[in-house]
């Protein structure tokens, strides 16, 4: 029996600054973080699920969006309860904001959206949840 959706890996250029990003900025919670066989790992509680992170020694590149005619991850989605107020002080914080918050195109899930990057170019999504919606 399934209980619940637990975590999603990603891999990291840098963990100070992923944990900054995802922490310090976007309001999740480090859990766990400790050096691993070929650099570093850390568990980042969201609330409802956790992030992976991985930081090789030797760095990673920048995130590649997956094209729509590949399968693949294609960002990552967190609810706020005011996507406005969170992009507005992303774009202070000098965040790459890659889209402005609108409404959304699946009102009956989502209220408002936006998008930004993080510091290695993964897209995140933000989103108001729609009225109606139970959790």
């Amino acid at each position: 029996m399934l209980l619940g959706f637990e975590h999603i890996g990603m891999t990291s250029g840098d963990m100070d600054r992923t944990i900054a990003f995802y922490c310090g900025l976007l309001g999740l919670h480090l859990v766990l973080r400790k050096p691993n066989e070929g650099g570093e790992l850390a568990f980042l509680d969201a609330g409802g699920g956790m992030l992976e992170v991985v930081a090789p020694k030797g760095g990673a590149g920048r995130f590649r969006d997956v094209p729509m005619s590949e399968a693949g991850m294609r960002h990552l989605t967190l609810a706020y309860d005011n996507v406005d107020e969170m992009i507005e002080m992303l774009a202070q914080a000098g965040v790459e904001i890659a889209e402005a918050p609108r409404d959304a195109y699946n009102p009956e899930m989502i209220r408002r959206v936006a998008f930004v990057r993080d510091p290695d170019g993964v897209l995140v999504e933000l989103i108001e949840r729609a009225p109606q919606r139970v959790a």
